[in-house]
């Protein structure tokens, strides 16, 4: 059993060609049990995947992270649909030599992997969608309403839209403690729902 890297932090970006197009990735973790594939969420790159979540998933198996066409260090334009994030997404898992994978799915990353799971259903064993929901789902429509004026927000403010779009708003000290104790409560919920991956009793 080998590591691939111990620290996600400064584990290597590597690259994979798929597509016509150079995708930017990283892996973590030992070459053993099912590779766990996760997939960001909008605007987000490599460096965006929490590493306390990352190193939990990665004590018995490979854990990659690959960039979108067009987004952090993968070449490319950025596609305009679901769609074809999730085909770009199975032909570079397939090129990395994964036969089956388990994935994780963060917000757009959840509509990816849905796709996928339709497109390419026996790559995929296992997966978890967060923050996410289906295609026509209550309120998904509303996404690009939703987030503009708080993208836009952000750049009036100079502040990561993330701040804004992924947190309620309090006084400064109360934000800090409440993204803390979200952090924690997220980390700690999708570890254990993740480790259940490796047990087969758990459908």
């Amino acid at each position: 059993m080998t590591l691939a890297s111990n620290d996600w932090n400064t584990a290597p970006i590597r690259h994979v060609e798929a597509a016509g197009t150079r995708f930017a990735y990283r892996r973590l973790g030992p070459t053993s049990g099912v590779p766990v594939v996760m997939l960001n969420h909008w605007g987000a790159n490599l460096d965006n995947f929490d590493p306390p979540i990352v190193a939990g998933l990665a004590t018995d198996r490979t854990v990659y992270a690959i960039d979108y066409r067009g987004i952090g260090r993968s070449g490319g334009e950025p596609p305009l649909t679901v769609a074809a994030m999730a085909s770009d997404m199975v032909m570079a898992i397939r090129e990395l030599g994964l036969e089956q994978v388990d994935l994780v799915g963060f917000s757009l990353g959840g509509f990816v992997a849905q796709q996928i799971m339709l497109d390419a259903p026996t790559l995929v064993r296992r997966a978890i969608l967060a923050g996410t929901g289906p295609a026509g789902g209550l309120g998904i429509n509303k996404i690009g309403a939703v987030s503009m004026p708080l993208i836009l927000k952000g750049l009036l403010t100079f502040r990561d839209p993330k701040t804004y779009l992924f947190f309620t708003s309090s006084s400064e000290a109360g934000e800090r403690a409440s993204r803390t104790r979200e952090l924690n409560r997220a980390r700690s919920t999708l570890v254990k729902m993740l480790m259940a991956f490796s047990n087969p009793e758990v459908i």
